[in-house]
């Protein structure tokens, strides 16, 4: 299910650069050390905000010409904007929170004794590399 939801960021007007976010349809706060991390966080937040809601529970987006930047808690830190942030529910449901599942891999001797030895998460680093093999983020 792709749902788009107007979202506040204000950029601050702090030395270090960080993008403060608000969601106003869900009433959801967040931050992003820059914009693409901020839109980032937002789209998380806002898939971790609406995972367990049914489809007729999930809230009914905005326009974003009915945004008002003032309603923002963070109106009065720095230059404020709105934009649209699309999520991917289904996918995220799908990708982030499916139950994990036993795959059986080939290594060689040499390698899982070094791995072992090095108590490593072979697991771990194996699904790593495939979500970079993937593009997945």
């Amino acid at each position: 299910m792709n749902t788009i939801y107007p979202v506040i960021f204000t950029e601050t007007n702090e030395k270090k650069s960080e993008v403060l976010v608000y969601i106003p349809d869900i009433n959801g706060m967040t931050e992003g050390k820059d914009i693409a991390d901020a839109i980032a966080m937002a789209k998380d937040y806002i898939c971790n905000a609406l995972f367990d809601k049914k489809d007729s529970e999930i809230p009914v987006a905005k326009r974003i010409d009915e945004i008002d930047l003032k309603t923002s808690p963070f109106f009065e830190n720095g230059k404020s904007f709105a934009s649209l942030v699309d999520v991917d529910l289904a996918a995220f449901r799908l990708r982030e929170k499916s139950k994990s599942v036993r795959r059986n891999i080939t290594l060689p001797q040499w390698l899982d004794n070094m791995a072992a030895a090095a108590k490593l998460n072979v697991s771990a680093i194996t699904q790593g590399a495939l979500k970079k093999e993937l593009g997945i983020a």
